[in-house]
């Protein structure tokens, strides 16, 4: 398959090429007649890495954390005891944090698939490989999309006006690299969703502390963002996408990189003072800062090679270890 692609790029005057090209984006073109099926699990592991479900992790625990301070602002418990409602509020911000976000990376992934196969880090993905076709990626984002919006509407008005809003947004993130580049703020925008829209489900209210959290999700996503996408820095310039990386350069886009986590730094921390968090909060943020350090000190311009790690090690860990620490302090302030 990729072998077909590079014939494809290097002979775009051929015929038959040209249908080695079609044969890798149509619907019953791609040769599977050596593929073995790849049975249940091995399907859905295929989707899961298409949407790359294990980063969902940056987003959710952030979402908690609005979770957990909208929830003393209910009637979900009642003597300590949480009520039926609350179960279902939380399967339902739940489901529709994970459709959202599973419709927009197919989107994504169908929306760039002819770029993908032209570049050799994303070439192995699951549509320009063909692994999975266009017409079942569209499927998927189209099932995922209607699991959101049935799921909003359920919750309440609040969430079911707002729905096409935040499809829209997380949507459109995917065609944002063609013209500019502030396309990871429109990325970490889209994300930055989550912790309001969980707020949103339980009080059905615009406050400013899930904006702030909000506002630190998007420039913490913003930031590693930019610092991946040094990684395609060349092949981004080659053809004709935007990024920061290629806008500025490098070592410039480090230092925006490096700006933007100060800045989520700054939201994160006024967020935690004005909800009246405990010490453990700051301890959990204080590790953040050291992690957000240590990032920055393995990618450099001479260095980028660190980006996976810094990217998959490093970045995984801080919205789950802020969670963490509003948790305990939670749990320690019901004592």
């Amino acid at each position: 398959m990729h072998r077909r692609l590079e014939t494809a790029t290097a002979a775009p005057g051929n015929h038959k090429t040209d249908c080695c090209e079609t044969d890798v984006y149509r619907d019953g073109c791609v040769n599977t007649s050596v593929q073995q099926s790849p049975g249940l699990f091995g399907i859905i592991n295929r989707y899961l890495g298409m949407i790359k479900f294990a980063h969902t992790i940056f987003a959710l625990p952030l979402a908690g954390i609005a979770f957990l301070q909208a929830l003393p602002h209910t009637d979900l418990f009642i003597d300590g005891v949480p009520q039926t409602r609350f179960y279902i509020l939380l399967l339902q911000v739940l489901i529709c944090m994970v459709s959202l976000r599973s419709a927009a990376m197919g989107f994504n992934r169908l929306v760039d698939r002819h770029i993908d196969a032209r570049n050799p880090r994303t070439a192995a993905r699951e549509i320009p490989s063909g692994t999975i076709s266009v017409r079942a990626a569209w499927t998927f984002v189209i099932l995922f999309l209607l699991i959101f919006v049935a799921t909003a509407y359920s919750i309440n008005w609040m969430c079911a006006v707002l729905a096409p809003v935040a499809v829209a947004l997380v949507l459109s993130y995917s065609y944002t690299k063609r013209f500019t580049f502030l396309c990871h703020y429109v990325l970490g925008m889209a994300i930055g969703l989550a912790p309001t829209g969980a707020w949103i489900a339980l009080l059905e209210r615009f406050d400013l502390l899930p904006l702030l959290w909000s506002g630190g999700l998007l420039f913490y996503i913003a930031g590693f963002d930019i610092l991946y996408s040094c990684q395609d820095r060349d092949f981004d310039f080659s053809a004709g996408l935007h990024s920061i990386p290629v806008r500025f350069g490098i070592r410039p886009a480090l230092w925006i990189a490096r700006c933007s986590h100060l800045v989520a730094l700054g939201f994160f921390s006024y967020a935690g003072w004005i909800s009246s968090t405990g010490p453990i909060f700051y301890v959990a943020l204080a590790i953040v800062a050291v992690l957000f350090f240590l990032e920055h000190y393995l990618v450099r311009p001479s260095r980028l090679e660190h980006i996976p790690i810094a990217f998959f090690h490093i970045n995984a860990s801080i919205s789950t270890i802020l969670f963490a620490g509003i948790l305990l302090d939670v749990l320690i302030q019901s004592i």
